[in-house]
């Protein structure tokens, strides 16, 4: 097994990383206690570079980064058939010891 390597993100790229927060009702955790935010992400980004743009954004410690590319649906515009453009989600599960939301 190798170390891990820290990889350092520039300050205008974490702008990139994250795109906007998810706030729907799937997307909320049920219980009080679980810190999970949501967010739509870059498709080129990466667990490590969206770990530390959240920690950076909300000054607190990210437990783990889960990442989802979710597939754009088959619609009808105007009539003709047309896909809408993939995208990526990534889920924040907050530290332990994390009181405040990222």
């Amino acid at each position: 097994m190798s170390a891990k390597t820290a990889i350092t993100v520039s300050r205008a790229r974490m702008y990139e990383v994250i795109r906007a927060p998810l706030i729907t009702e799937k997307d909320q955790p049920t219980a009080p206690s679980t810190a999970r935010v949501t967010f739509r992400v870059s498709m080129d980004a990466t667990k490590p570079e969206i770990k530390q743009a959240v920690e950076a954004c909300s000054r607190s410690r990210s437990r783990r980064v889960n990442t989802v590319t979710v597939k754009g649906k088959a619609k009808l515009f105007k009539g003709r058939p047309g896909i809408r453009s993939d995208w990526k989600k990534a889920i924040v599960l907050a530290g332990r010891g994390s009181q405040d939301r990222p």
